[in-house]
């Protein structure tokens, strides 16, 4: 008896984090979507003026701007600069 309620209680939690797993992959791709690529590059252009075009000290302030954004992409948007 024990054991079948030890199944369907790891069964639930299962349940539960493919769940909430796939609200979190909806919810990012919905926050990539409303992030317009356009706006972070303009900081990230005025932040690259402000800092003598040092890359890291623009890269960290478009980052916490964005939090969204990975250090890839942020790399990519400095190649674009």
């Amino acid at each position: 008896m024990l054991t079948i309620i030890v199944w369907v209680a790891g069964a639930g939690l299962l349940l539960i984090n493919i769940i909430l797993r796939t609200r979190i992959l909806r919810l990012e791709a919905r926050l990539r979507e409303l992030s317009n690529p356009q706006e972070q590059l303009i900081y990230l252009r005025k932040q690259a003026q402000l800092n003598q075009n040092n890359k890291v000290a623009a890269i960290k302030a478009l980052r916490k701007q964005y939090p969204e954004i990975s250090l890839i992409e942020a790399n990519k948007l400095w190649q674009q600069v």
